[in-house]
Formats: structure tokens, C-alpha cells, sequence
């Protein structure tokens, strides 16, 4: 009986031992934003500028009010070899000057998504789709009568790029597409005929489409900071056709936006586009536009500090 007891005590100790021992389990760690497979950002921006003279103002010149506004929004999706990127780029301008009335000076819509399988650290092979044209009618000024230019698709460019994309970190990339089928919008191309048989952005007359399948398209882009309150992006576009691969015919474009944040909300921003469209203009076209105001942005995930 005695060593019954000894040992159920024995037994009890040990259980007792066990169960202070135990420990509680922890529970897994929630997902880090950095674990997460999206990665967003958005950047807002509005500048105002004015000038206010009296009309008995000596110095010369006319009292004007501009406005502009940016908008940038990206959405970055990667798991395993799978990727999908899509930004929207907006950029609107416009002044309002006594004696001249109200003129948009800048105008740009920029519609991009892209879905991507990695074929290597920085190859991948992708399909694209992305819309290029402008929201407001455009006019030309250097006659008594302004002449209608442009407006929201007229011209509208919508190209489908198959391809390979070199990706050697994230600010910049390279889309090589051999195959880019484009198709050329103009809504209402009459509005833009001096003649009937005028060809308006490379559409044909009672056209108001054109489709040019055999193409090729290239695509860079850099987005480089420049320290923690300042953002450099560069996106250049070449596009050509097939059935008339000539230098002439290969059409350019290279937009800028410099973003630098001076205290708070308060920026001071710039953008400038280089153009040569032979659709348009055998010339090359060029605008450019500076602002201070303010620029919110935001960062899902939040960028870690420098």
C-alpha cells in the first residue's frame, strides 16, 4: 500500500510538472503588408496660378487664372511567376486669360494594364492592352476662328502588345513587342476635314477607324526617386507598322513628369511631352508645363523609410 502510494504520488507530481510546462500555443503572425501580393499607389496633384492686373495696368499684359491637375494610380499584382500591373496616368491643364477666354494647354489620357509570367529573374513574357488619347477638344489658335484639332478619342490609339519584358529591378522596365496590333480612333472625323477626301491621324475618308495589325510597339519606363520627398518618371513609346517601316514612319513619344514635395502637401511639379506622330505633323511637337501646389500620394504597402 505504501508504495501504491508512493507511487500514485510520484505520478501526480510528474503530472503536475507536465502541465506547468505546457506552454500556450502562439498563434501564427498576421501577413506583414509586405507579404501581400498587391502593391498600390496613388498620386494626386492640383496647381493653381494666376495673375491679376487693373486695366489701367501700364506694364502690359491681361489678368489669367490656370489651373491643372495630375492623377496617378497603379495597382502591382505578383505571385509566383504570375503578374499583373495596370496604371491610369491623367494629366489636365487649362487657362483662363482676359481677351482670349478659357484654352486648354495640356491634356493627357493614359489607360495601361499588362499581365506577365516570368520566364527568367528579369524576363517575362506578357500581353498588354493600353489606350492613349486625351479628354477634352483641342484647337488651334493662329487664326481669327479657332480650328478644332482634337477631342476625347479623336485620335484615340488602342493597341494589344504581345511580347518579352526585361525587368532588371522595379523602377524601370522594357516591353519588346514584335507584335502590336493598334487600332486608330476618330469619332466624327468630319469635324477635322477642310476637304471630303482629307485622311485625318491616318484614317481614311468615310473611316472613322483604322486598324494597323502588323505593327511592332517597344515600351520603357524608369520611375526613379530622387530622395524622400522627389520622383522622376520617363516613359518613351515607339511604335511602327510593318507595311511602311521606314525612319519617317516610326512614330515617338516621350513623356516626363518631375513630382517634388516642398513642405507638407505643398509641390512643385513638372511634365513635358516630346511628340512625332507623322499621322499628325512631319514636325516634331513638344509641350511642356511647371506648377506648384499640392500633391497628396499613398503607398500600399508603405514604403519603408530611407
Amino acid at each position: 500500500m505504501k508504495k501504491l502510494l508512493i507511487l500514485l504520488a510520484a505520478f501526480g507530481l510528474a503530472a503536475l510538472e507536465s502541465q506547468a510546462q505546457v506552454v500556450p500555443p502562439v498563434p501564427a503572425p498576421a501577413p506583414t503588408p509586405a507579404d501581400t501580393a498587391w502593391h498600390t499607389s496613388l498620386k494626386v496633384g492640383l496647381n493653381l496660378n494666376e495673375s491679376l492686373l487693373s486695366n489701367n495696368w501700364k506694364g502690359g499684359g491681361a489678368s489669367s487664372v490656370g489651373l491643372s491637375g495630375l492623377f496617378n494610380a497603379q495597382a502591382h499584382y505578383r505571385q509566383g511567376p504570375r503578374s499583373w500591373d495596370n496604371e491610369a496616368d491623367f494629366l489636365y491643364a487649362a487657362q483662363y486669360t482676359r481677351g482670349q477666354s478659357y484654352r486648354k494647354t495640356n491634356d493627357r489620357l493614359w489607360l495601361d494594364t499588362k499581365y506577365g509570367h516570368a520566364l527568367s529573374a528579369h524576363w517575362n513574357a506578357f500581353v498588354s492592352l493600353n489606350l492613349l488619347s486625351q479628354f477634352a477638344p483641342g484647337y488651334d489658335y493662329t487664326e481669327a476662328t479657332p480650328r478644332l484639332l482634337s477631342d476625347f478619342l479623336a485620335p484615340g490609339y488602342l493597341t494589344n502588345a504581345y511580347g518579352f519584358e526585361y525587368r532588371p529591378n522595379a523602377r524601370f522596365s522594357l516591353r519588346l513587342s514584335p507584335f502590336a496590333p493598334r487600332l486608330t480612333i476618330v469619332r466624327d472625323p468630319a469635324r477635322f476635314q477642310t476637304l471630303p477626301t482629307d485622311v485625318v491621324y491616318g484614317v481614311n475618308p468615310g473611316h472613322s477607324t483604322r486598324w494597323e495589325i502588323l505593327a511592332a510597339q517597344i515600351l520603357a519606363e524608369l520611375e526613379q526617386p530622387l530622395g524622400p520627398a522627389a520622383n522622376f518618371k520617363a516613359r518613351y513609346l515607339l511604335f511602327t507598322n510593318y507595311g511602311s517601316f521606314r525612319a519617317q514612319d516610326i512614330n515617338q513619344r516621350l513623356d516626363l513628369t518631375l513630382t517634388a514635395k516642398v513642405y507638407g502637401l505643398l509641390s512643385v511639379n513638372f511634365q513635358s511631352t516630346v511628340l512625332y506622330q507623322h499621322d499628325q505633323d512631319s514636325g516634331i511637337q513638344f509641350s511642356q508645363g511647371l506648377g506648384l501646389g499640392l500633391l497628396l500620394t499613398r503607398q500600399k504597402p508603405v514604403a519603408p523609410a530611407k
